[in-house]
């Protein structure tokens, strides 16, 4: 019997795993099965900008896989059973049970509303392409109606900063602030900090420091100070958040429900779970946590990659790099950020910013989308044909799912 791969979500980190797991393991030996709850893949590093008005393609992940032998799941996932090694998804059809031998968890984060009221009901977010377009049609609606209008991003981390500086640049009839919980740019140096500043007096940005919003309404937010902010449009970027599912499957996991692994991204409690970008808990190679992030995701999952297939063929497991070392911040589309951090994660005196620092960051941009587009890297020919000679399973319910685990 085929050992069979399971991986949940098709972000960056779950189409790069697939991927090359594909490339390096014989379909002879192995079968791939990708559930997303999407047919998409989803730019995330772009969100902001598809919210503010640019067009970012989407690629149909069917394409994507194509000739590889991945199957691909358009579902949703609702539970994992790690004891029976099952994964529970729902998809316009119903529901079903999927079993597996390995499972690769990347189903990565999304808006924490930190418990705010009316976060929920009344802000917009760029976490995931459906509420990315919703902000979209509110800032469109704003111009439709003649007035202007007025927008809040609230959080001035990397997607705070870059939401707000993008709808400022592509969207001059609005009115945009952005609120800060301490100063603004406190992660960056001194330089950065400086120039962060003046890309906010260059596109108009109203910046309010050492601010907390304690309630957002459809027309305002209200501060802790008792101000409250006139808003038509309040982008809630203050954290992000992963999926209960792990902690509810009984996985060991921090407090805010990441899987906790091991240096090879393997769970501490379920041996035959990997973890890797924002869902997993995993320590670099300075000792502290690697941050959510499209970095972190890429290093996780190459060393889950080298691990899996380390296991599946009996070679020695390489240790790959696990490391952070700057942070790219894109201020509209011809200005940027690029911010060195050193072992300890605080920010180098040096930075990189203006049109090279976006130049930069339009290459990585264009980087990640082509590795995800062509997830193998180009099979060999013999194994495409082993691929497409491949049966594909049939319809999956629950029942039969339940007989294969």
């Amino acid at each position: 019997m085929k050992h069979r791969i399971v991986v949940l979500g098709a972000g960056y980190a779950g189409v790069y795993v697939a991927g090359n797991l594909a490339r390096r393991l014989s379909p002879a030996d192995t079968e791939i099965t990708v559930v997303n709850a999407e047919p998409d893949f989803v730019q995330r590093m772009r969100l902001h900008q598809l919210a503010a008005g640019r067009e970012i393609e989407a690629q149909k992940l069917a394409d994507v896989f194509a000739g590889t032998g991945i199957r691909l799941r358009v579902a949703r996932v609702t539970a994992v059973d790690p004891e029976r090694q099952v994964v529970a998804d729902a998809d316009a059809d119903g529901g079903g049970e999927l079993g597996y031998d390995t499972l690769l968890y990347a189903l990565g984060s999304h808006v924490a509303d930190r418990a705010v009221p009316g976060v929920a009901e009344h802000a917009f977010d760029v976490a995931a392409r459906p509420s990315a377009l919703r902000l979209r049609e509110r800032l469109d609606s704003l111009r439709t109606r003649g007035e202007g209008g007025s927008v809040l991003v609230v959080g001035d981390g990397l997607t705070g900063i870059e939401t707000a500086t993008e709808i400022a640049e592509s969207r001059p009839g609005l009115s945009v602030a952005l609120v800060a919980a301490g100063e603004l740019g406190a992660r960056l140096s001194a330089g950065a900090r400086s120039h962060l500043r003046q890309a906010c007096d260059r596109l108009g940005i109203t910046v309010l420091e050492h601010t907390s919003v304690e309630a957002v309404e459809a027309a305002w937010v209200l501060c802790a100070d008792g101000t409250a902010l006139a808003s038509d449009a309040t982008v809630w970027t203050a954290g992000f958040a992963v999926s209960p599912i792990a902690a509810a499957g009984g996985m060991e996991v921090t407090e805010s429900g990441r899987i906790v692994v091991d240096r090879t991204m393997r769970s501490v409690s379920h041996p035959n779970v990997y973890a890797v970008g924002d869902s997993a808990y995993a320590i670099g190679d300075n000792g502290r946590p690697l941050p959510m992030s499209c970095a972190s995701a890429g290093y996780t999952g190459i060393q889950a990659t080298a691990a899996i297939v380390g296991r599946l063929t009996g070679r020695k497991i390489a240790n790959t790099k696990l490391v952070y070392a700057y942070n790219h911040i894109s201020l509209g589309r011809r200005d940027g950020i690029l911010q060195l951090v050193d072992d300890e994660g605080q920010a180098k005196p040096k930075y990189v910013g203006g049109r090279k620092a976006a130049r930069v960051k339009a290459g990585i941009l264009k980087m990640s989308l082509w590795a995800n587009s062509h997830p193998t890297f180009g099979l060999p020919k013999r194994k495409r044909r082993l691929a497409a000679a491949a049966p594909m399973p049939a319809a999956r319910d629950a029942s039969a799912e339940k007989a294969v685990a």
